[in-house]
């Protein structure tokens, strides 16, 4: 490498990081305000705080309404997992019957499928609501976690739609010869091969369930069944004093969760998002 190919690889990893570093200011400026006491985190807008304590995560884990913030976390936790298995088990189930198996009207449903991601959220939120109401779901976890038991997520399914279309039809072939039927195919063959697809899928389910506000507002009443997002609300008091410091604190802590499910499962993330395009 010459001295200008050089200089233009240092401009470029320089450029990079100051970037990076801009995007990652309000994270930092969430951790260093969490360390501060509430008096000070808007009168010392600085990196460096000029006073600090740990009373926000104390006061902030206590948590509001007799509820501890562990208890929020648990519920996210509970309710991510379990919106994971759900959409893992039935989204691959039904990216399974479009991608390989050979039924009436295929193209027609896989069509209808389709424009449910063009459909907005907020069209079936009134009828969705009416018929849990009737169902007697509201405050309860159901409405959040039983639709993703009918595979209901159409992007996931098309995401392995994608991954298992660019699978060899061959493998199911030789499968059929040594005695496999449908549903060991799926089991044996299909599901190995799809893990990156697969953990793509859950990466998504638990981040986006973990981070959804509006849905969870919706349905969930009393305190012990609030989640993470619910929990961050009670340190806000439109008519009174809000507990900024204990907010940011806890913020920081409903971070670490997802932080380390990405991280852990970033190789997988990545060869799911690559290999579903590249085989599409």
């Amino acid at each position: 490498m010459n001295t200008t190919s050089r200089a233009q690889a240092m401009g470029t990893h320089l450029f990079v990081i100051l970037l990076g570093l801009l995007m990652l200011y309000p994270i930092i400026w969430l951790v260093v305000s969490s360390f501060k006491p509430s008096y000070l985190i808007f009168s010392d807008l600085s990196i460096w705080p000029k006073e600090v304590t740990l009373d926000n995560y104390t006061k902030g884990w206590s948590g509001v309404s007799k509820s501890s913030f562990g208890t929020f976390i648990g519920n996210s936790i509970m309710l991510g997992l379990i919106c994971v298995v759900g959409n893992l088990v039935s989204c691959s189930m039904a990216a399974y019957a479009f991608g390989r198996l050979n039924f009436s009207w295929k193209k027609v449903w896989f069509a209808l499928m389709m424009v449910t991601i063009m459909l907005p959220h907020h069209v079936t939120v009134i009828p969705q609501y009416v018929l849990f109401f009737k169902m007697g779901w509201v405050d309860t976890f159901g409405p959040l976690f039983v639709p993703k038991l009918l595979a209901t997520e159409a992007f996931f399914i098309f995401l392995m739609v994608q991954f298992i279309r660019g699978l060899p039809c061959d493998l199911d072939e030789s499968a059929t010869i040594d005695g496999c039927g449908t549903i060991q195919i799926y089991w044996r063959i299909i599901l190995p091969l799809a893990f990156p697809a697969l953990i793509t899928t859950a990466i998504f389910t638990f981040i986006w369930t973990w981070d959804d506000f509006f849905s969870q507002l919706l349905y969930l009443n009393s305190p012990d069944h609030y989640t993470v997002p619910l929990g961050l609300r009670l340190f806000m008091d439109s008519s009174g004093e809000s507990n900024w410091g204990p907010m940011f604190a806890m913020s920081v802590v409903s971070l670490i969760p997802a932080l380390i499910i990405f991280f852990s499962l970033q190789r997988y993330f990545v060869e799911g998002i690559a290999t579903t395009g590249i085989k599409g």
